[in-house]
């Protein structure tokens, strides 16, 4: 049974709960599979090596995530190759693939939860009453350890840019 964990996450004042684990800094980042905008497979061995800034996102096309999507693709241009950027949610790659390219967006990769919904599930991040993906940044290094994790307290709110930028960079 999959774990149901309360006092996490607002969304618009109003207590939600998430599905999965609790995850920390330090422990092994645990595997997902995700598709990109043509459908195929991405899992944690596919950034194997790099350092991966994963930003998680309820819907791409909502204000927040929008706004959230956009700064950390003019960061990603400013981060070294070894730095793999990852935007996830649970809309369709076709909707992610259109507003990417309505948007401008080259140095994010989006990826889709929707199939499998792994990593929403592996990673804890999984809304239950939304059945969308909390808000969060997560950052693991090239040894597929988790060294940064913020899930933003009130889903509508944006993460901690800068720490989480930090946190890549520290790893490089």
């Amino acid at each position: 049974m999959t774990e149901k964990r309360s006092g996490v996450i607002t969304f618009k004042g109003n207590p939600f709960h998430l599905l999965g684990p609790e995850l920390k800094v330090g422990q092994k980042a645990p595997d997902f599979k995700v598709v990109d905008n043509g459908l195929q497979p991405v899992t944690l061995a596919s950034g194997q090596g790099k350092v991966q800034l994963i930003t998680v996102v309820p819907s791409i096309d909502t204000p927040v995530c929008d706004t959230m999507t956009r700064k950390f693709n003019e960061e990603a241009a400013k981060l070294p190759e070894n730095v793999a950027v990852y935007t996830i949610s649970l809309d369709l790659p076709f909707a992610q693939k259109r507003w990417c390219g309505t948007a401008g967006i080259e140095k994010v990769q989006t990826l889709s939860d929707y199939q499998e919904r792994s990593f929403g599930l592996n990673y804890g991040l999984m809304i239950d009453e939304l059945k969308l993906l909390a808000r969060a940044v997560v950052v693991i290094d090239q040894q597929g350890t988790i060294s940064y994790l913020e899930i933003v307290p009130e889903v509508t709110a944006e993460p901690d840019y800068d720490a989480a930028l930090a946190a890549a960079r520290s790893l490089v």
